[in-house]
């Protein structure tokens, strides 16, 4: 039997940077634990070996791999975000876009009548939608 599902965000060298930054969007939302590579430990020391936060509930999982990998994070996964008010939409869209990609540009949708995709600093999609009330 499962227990749980949790993301799992794997980086190379700013996976706490990105959780901080994650963490920073959020009022419900906090770093739960952190690891660091030791000296002679695989990883470069100091770095995240593995560490969860939260956000809006969700746990999340990251790292910073010990190994250089030939790929990234693709909009083909991508944190799907339904905020409550326009205000907070317009207010993490734009913090996420900042130094990302904007994949969909904030605006109004056949399926929604707020909506916008970004590809964050880090590589990480993420679609934002506004509340239907």
């Amino acid at each position: 039997m499962m227990s749980e599902i949790i993301p799992f965000l794997l980086f190379e060298g700013s996976a706490e940077e990105a959780m901080n930054y994650y963490v920073s969007l959020f009022d419900d939302a906090e770093i739960i634990t952190i690891s660091r590579y030791g000296a002679n430990e695989g990883g470069e020391e100091g770095k995240v070996s593995q560490a969860s936060f939260s956000l809006n509930g969700q746990v999340f999982m990251c790292t910073d791999s010990i190994v250089k990998h030939d790929f990234t994070f693709t909009p083909s996964l991508s944190l799907y975000v339904t905020c409550d008010t326009e205000e907070e939409l317009d207010r993490v869209f734009q913090k996420l876009a900042q130094n990302g990609e904007v994949l969909m540009p904030l605006n109004a949708y056949p399926f929604s009548q707020k909506f916008g995709w970004v590809s964050d600093q880090f590589g990480v999609s993420w679609q934002l939608n506004l509340l239907n009330k």
